[in-house]
């Protein structure tokens, strides 16, 4: 147990290092922080029962009835321990939470940074729960006084922002990073089920797709994982149920059990070598320290650690191809060895940014949301893609 608990503490202190990262770049602009007070008297509360929070960038010229809500990673806490640690920190109370926020890339208000979504209303909701928005239990342990109630989150934040305009929105967009990422997948159709009848809605997935993979030793580590998040956090009920009346609620976490049954239009951004997925699912904490090195940085791996890697690619490339080719899907699948890559501007739309069919993500994902032109590319094995960063 002392391992496994070092290993969770691992993953979890990894994704809010990335999450903190994106979060906190330091060439956007700053935009104050909203708490949604009302959501108290609902129960929709973060881990520690503070209200939950976004910030909000008011959208102007031809953007002021278009609306992109873009949620916070930061992994998930899947048992009372990480939970308890968890709510004593930003990404389990709006309590820790900072003032302000600084937007880059998809966030960014520049045509010059973020080309088709610049002058939208543009929303950070910060993540405080552990679950993607999924959790919903009544009872509180009074030994913790922890709240599982993710799922009354999601609603909250998006009942305040209908009431500030969404209501009205000619076009919307749910977008996240990560754990973020899942929520919009998760989340999806339900988001439009909200929006106005007439209104173009879709949603984009940024390394939300969390593969059902083995480990290098053969355990079912992320499922394993992931059945433990759905019953710390009561998940069942707010996972798709087109999966959940299949298979077990843990394994709904896993896009590749539903995809394939979303009927907005989505937009899939992940790298195939998604560096957080090797770090926690493939090689999970310190089971092989050979692997040190590789996790950090691809170039490091041995012959024998690419094939392994060639290996879960193959693996990611088959989950997407189960989807189905559906033509109102997007996809930009390269050979990174990355995680997100719509929050950092360096990666969204800047000179040097990651190219793929001739096109940096920004043109890919706006091209398909304003159907411009459909975009569906997988790139080559690596490190056939000179394009990607060094990082």
């Amino acid at each position: 147990m002392e391992r496994g608990d070092r290993q969770l503490r691992l993953r979890w202190c990894s994704a809010i290092a990335l999450a903190l990262l994106a979060f906190g770049e330091a060439d956007g602009f700053l935009v104050d922080i909203t708490y949604v007070e009302s959501a108290v008297a609902k129960g929709a509360v973060c881990l520690d029962g503070s209200p939950p929070a976004y910030h909000l960038a008011p959208g102007f010229g031809s953007g002021v009835n278009s609306w992109l809500v873009h949620f916070q990673g930061g992994a998930w806490c899947n048992n009372v321990t990480t939970c308890l640690r968890r709510s004593l920190t930003a990404f389990g109370s709006s309590k820790e939470m900072a003032n302000q926020s600084d937007f880059t890339g998809i966030l960014s208000n520049t045509p010059d940074g973020n080309p088709d979504f610049y002058n939208w209303n543009k929303v950070q909701v910060r993540y405080c729960d552990g679950s993607s928005y999924t959790g919903d239990k009544e009872e509180v342990d009074p030994s913790t006084n922890l709240r599982y109630r993710g799922a009354r989150v999601w609603q909250a934040v998006i009942e305040d922002l209908l009431a500030k305009g969404m209501n009205r929105a000619a076009n919307a967009l749910i977008s996240g990073c990560s754990a973020g990422g899942l929520t919009s997948i998760l989340h999806c159709d339900k988001f439009h089920q909200l929006l106005p009848v007439g209104a173009n809605v879709k949603c984009l997935s940024d390394a939300g797709f969390f593969l059902n993979v083995e480990d290098i030793a053969g355990e079912d580590h992320a499922a394993a994982f992931f059945n433990d998040v759905a019953i710390t956090h009561g998940s069942a009920m707010n996972l798709p149920s087109s999966c959940t009346s299949k298979m077990p609620a843990g394994m709904c976490f896993f896009p590749q059990n539903e995809v394939k049954h979303i009927k907005t239009p989505l937009f899939i951004l992940n790298a195939a070598y998604d560096s957080w997925q090797v770090a926690h699912n493939l090689v999970p904490g310190d089971s092989d320290p050979h692997w040190q090195s590789c996790k950090n940085d691809i170039r490091q791996c041995s012959a024998k650690q690419l094939m392994t890697l060639q290996g879960f690619r193959d693996h990611f490339v088959e989950a997407l191809e189960e989807q189905g080719n559906s033509s109102t899907r997007g996809l930009f699948i390269n050979s990174c060895f990355v995680h997100c890559q719509t929050e950092i501007q360096e990666r969204w739309f800047a000179p040097g940014s990651p190219v793929l069919g001739g096109k940096r993500i920004a043109n890919a994902v706006g091209d398909w949301f304003y159907d411009r032109s459909p975009f569906q590319t997988v790139d080559c094995p690596y490190p056939c893609d000179s394009t990607c960063p060094i990082s």
